[in-house]
């Protein structure tokens, strides 16, 4: 069987087949990963430490041909791929830096003689399901701080990345951790489920839709597992008040952007108050229409295919059915076999299927409001609740609105600013769990409790 594959999405050419995983190979996966649990587990937190920094050592070193592979997988730009190399190898040092805090003593304050203490111990071998859209980044976020705790990790990532995967799993490898610290698994849907039920394994991790995270969390509750869920979103980008519309503009397009239009972070709904709705579209669409999908192995491109010609199909219907719905394209809407152009629809109304649907590409949602109380609520209707972003040059209506969004992140006149020590995740169907920042230790350890009379 060849599941896994590499298929350009700039060319459409098929440039590698991996075979999927014999059962006997799984088996052999989970094995390692358990022994090697009790290993790692009982690691000195130094020695810990070195190891992890020597993986983003490794990623450092192989900076340049991690982003052209991922490149090759799905299509990102080839500067922003380096740069989530960079970024994959800043998270994993993070854990390096502070696995002292991550893993030392809570101590409690008790009523009556004696002490108790929390102690952070390892569950074991953990099983990540990685997705396509950040083949370093997401991997690191989830092994990261899971090895600094002590488990140890089995890894499926996406059938589109097992380039990618393989160079993970060599990166790994060679900074020293045990036989089995982490093993990459080509996994079929059916073999994960196993994966999720073999008694070896104490939790599992996904990225990725809503179907897929349902679908994992199923298998994991019959067993009784823990599992950490990261979704989809359709994240708003509120504007009330700017002394600075182009900036804003260009903050917007950024953040629509970024990644192909392919993050579940990216800012989706354009929510702008109605005193600067129409100078805030006219710019916004001008700006969008002016940038061209280009090819990504140039060291320019802005914007470069999305991840396979299927994921462009299934945009094109969104537009195609949004405009039929009684949508206004204001641009776009077209695409070059997987090249989409970014694309601007107005005039969505709660009844289209576009106002509760995840736009995964460059295309994005304007809306106008009439005040603050109408932004945050057109903001909350939604079942996702991943990110956010508020732009206003009022300090004190930037609280309420941060407290009043229904999401895991509010970002207050910025946006791509997450950062290794910042947690990220979301609420409603959008997820269940954090990573990144010191809360990403907290997911999968033991919170042991001594108490000592």
């Amino acid at each position: 069987m060849t599941d896994y594959a590499v298929i350009n999405p700039a060319t459409g050419e098929t440039l590698a087949t991996y075979d999927t995983f014999t059962d006997a190979q799984i088996d052999d996966a989970v094995a390692r990963a358990h022994a090697a649990a009790s290993v790692w587990g009982r690691t000195p937190v130094a020695e810990r430490a070195a190891v992890i920094r020597r993986i983003a050592e490794g990623h450092r070193a192989r900076r340049d041909e991690f982003a052209e592979i991922i490149v090759r997988e799905m299509g990102k730009p080839l500067a922003a791929a380096a740069g989530e190399v960079d970024f994959a190898a800043d998270i994993i040092e993070f854990y390096a830096d502070n696995i002292d805090a991550i893993t030392a003593d809570q101590p409690l304050d008790i009523a009556g003689d004696g002490t108790a203490v929390i102690r952070r111990a390892p569950l074991g071998a953990l099983f990540g399901i990685m997705p396509w859209n950040f083949p370093a980044y997401q991997v690191a976020r989830f092994a990261a701080p899971n090895l600094a705790v002590g488990n140890t990790i089995i890894l499926k990532h996406a059938p589109q990345c097992p380039e990618s995967a393989a160079l993970l799993e060599e990166i790994y490898r060679d900074a020293g951790l045990p036989d089995g610290g982490y093993v990459n698994v080509y996994a079929t849907n059916e073999q994960s489920a196993d994966i999720i039920a073999d008694p070896r394994v104490q939790g599992v991790s996904v990225t990725g839709s809503e179907r897929a995270g349902a679908a994992v969390a199923e298998v994991a509750g019959r067993n009784l597992k823990k599992v950490a869920l990261e979704l989809g979103g359709s994240d708003p980008f509120i504007l009330l008040s700017t002394d600075d519309l182009d900036a804003t503009v260009q903050a917007a397009v950024d953040a629509r952007l970024d990644n192909n239009g392919q993050s579940c972070n990216g800012a989706k709904r354009f929510i702008i108050v109605d005193g600067l709705y129409d100078a805030f579209v006219e710019k916004f669409v001008a700006a969008l229409a002016a940038v061209q999908a280009t090819d990504p192995m140039q060291d320019d491109t802005v914007l470069g295919p999305l991840s396979s010609l299927a994921a462009a199909e299934r945009l094109q219907q969104q537009i195609d059915t949004a405009v039929a719905q009684g949508a206004t394209l204001l641009t776009g809407g077209t695409r070059d076999g997987a090249f989409f152009a970014p694309t601007v629809l107005a005039d969505v109304t709660s009844d289209m299927d576009v106002y509760r649907e995840e736009l995964f590409g460059p295309a994005a949602v304007v809306y106008r409001v009439a005040d603050e109380q109408a932004a945050v609520e057109l903001a909350n209707d939604t079942s996702f609740g991943l990110g956010s972003y508020v732009f206003t040059t009022d300090a004190e209506q930037a609280e309420r609105v941060a407290n009043g969004i229904e999401a895991g992140m509010v970002y207050v006149n910025v946006v791509l600013a997450d950062s290794p020590e910042l947690p990220f995740g979301g609420v409603k169907r959008s997820g269940t769990s954090r990573e990144l920042g010191l809360l990403a230790a907290d997911e999968f350890v033991n919170k042991k409790l001594i108490r000592v009379a």
